[in-house]
């Protein structure tokens, strides 16, 4: 079972990226986010047609997310009750005995500013419901941009982004308190090391110069890294003409 996440920045522009790379890499199941695509423009029949079953809940110019499966999805859920949140940045669904919940955690801008409380409190509400998802599923995986460096491993230069937004000691923690529910990084059972990368910007050759930050995440409950076989960072798709500056992670169990 393979399952992957990938930030596709604009589907719309990217369409043609994904569409190779599930030729390519044939996941089981795949998070989408920043679509930045309504709902009624989702390109839903290139996605069947490539074999893959889709939910989706987007708006326009930004946000977005999606995912999709070989299999089919059930229990589908686009909005975290009490979450009271028009922005299009959580998806979950069920596919077998797997429960997937798919986010687009808020950038937040820059500390102290009403966008960075705003993370804080979104990040806290969906702790909440996933707190309830994994007492329901025993095999939970939660995927996607979190917006957040881990720790300081997950940085090009930790010097220099210091406690900066994505770095900042309160994001950590709201991202240790989702995983303090029983969930483990999966890329860190495998590799320990830091340098390695999910997201570079766009400018200064970012990508080239490998200036990059680990913010693609697979968050996996005990019963799914219990069978965890392997997890990595496909680069290809960042060298392809007009990528995303997120490239897909990935996350492989036997069932």
């Amino acid at each position: 079972m393979k399952l992957a996440s990938w930030n596709v920045n604009s589907l719309n522009v990217r369409l043609p990226h994904l569409l190779q790379w599930l030729a390519d890499a044939a996941p089981n199941v795949i998070g989408l986010q920043e679509t930045k695509l309504e709902d009624a423009r989702f390109p839903a029949e290139a996605i069947r047609e490539a074999g893959y079953h889709v939910v989706y809940a987007g708006q326009k110019t930004y946000n977005g997310v999606a995912l999709l499966a070989r299999e089919p999805l059930t229990d589908v859920v686009t909005d975290i009750p009490g979450l009271d949140d028009p922005q299009r940045r959580i998806i979950a669904a069920t596919i077998g005995d797997l429960r997937v919940v798919n986010l687009y955690v808020v950038n937040g801008k820059a500390v102290g500013d009403e966008k960075y409380a705003y993370k804080l409190e979104w990040l806290a509400r969906v702790r909440d419901y996933l707190e309830q998802q994994a007492a329901q599923y025993p095999k939970l995986a939660v995927m996607g941009d979190f917006n957040i460096a881990p720790d300081d491993r997950d940085v090009h230069d930790a010097a220099a982004w210091g406690e900066d937004i994505l770095c900042s000691p309160p994001e950590r923690a709201a991202l240790q308190a989702i995983l303090d529910l029983g969930l483990s990084d999966s890329y860190r059972q495998f590799e320990t090391e830091g340098g390695h990368f999910s997201w570079w910007d766009y400018r200064q050759a970012g990508f080239r110069r490998n200036m990059g930050l680990r913010i693609d995440l697979i968050l996996i409950s005990a019963a799914l890294a219990q069978g965890a076989t392997a997890a990595t960072i496909d680069r290809e798709p960042r060298t392809w003409e007009r990528p995303s500056d997120h490239t897909p992670v990935l996350l492989e169990y036997s069932v």
